[in-house]
């Protein structure tokens, strides 16, 4: 059995209503149901968090290693491009995480092309929309059974 956190960043609350066209119609609350769901089955359990403030993001972060957690699941959102802090905080705790985006970042804006984490993350999923996410559950179970 793992323990994984799932964590997503700012305006991700807004999913289902942002930018259906770009983002879908399913909420996060959906995410995390359906994801939280597909871990039971599996043997596993899922925490999940989601903030607009990146200072929270960093408190939760930092507990994850209190809770034995063993991977996390990361939607950095806007964060990904900006974040120095939220880098540095997956550093100090030293548990391993995916970066996952429901659209492809490499695609879009040349400022959303460049991310402070993907280097130094597991591996990265983008691109798939709410399938990034059931996509990672499943390289995470994967990457902890080697």
């Amino acid at each position: 059995m793992s323990h994984f956190l799932l964590l997503n960043g700012p305006n991700l609350s807004l999913l289902g209503q942002r930018e259906p066209e770009l983002y879908g119609s399913t909420t996060l609350d959906d995410i995390e149901t359906r994801l939280g769901t597909l871990a039971t089955e599996r043997g596993h359990t899922l925490a999940c968090f989601q903030s607009d403030a990146e200072h929270e993001l960093v408190k939760r972060i930092h507990a994850a290693g209190d809770e034995h957690i063993d991977l996390i699941l990361f939607n950095p959102a806007a964060f990904t491009h900006t974040s120095v802090v939220l880098r540095d905080a997956l550093l100090a705790v030293g548990i391993p995480f995916i970066e996952v985006h429901l659209s492809n970042v490499a695609a879009r804006e040349d400022f959303r092309q460049r991310s402070f984490f993907a280097d130094i993350a597991v591996g990265t999923i983008t691109g798939f929309g709410v399938t990034s996410y059931e996509l990672a559950l499943t390289a995470a179970e994967r990457h902890l059974a080697k």
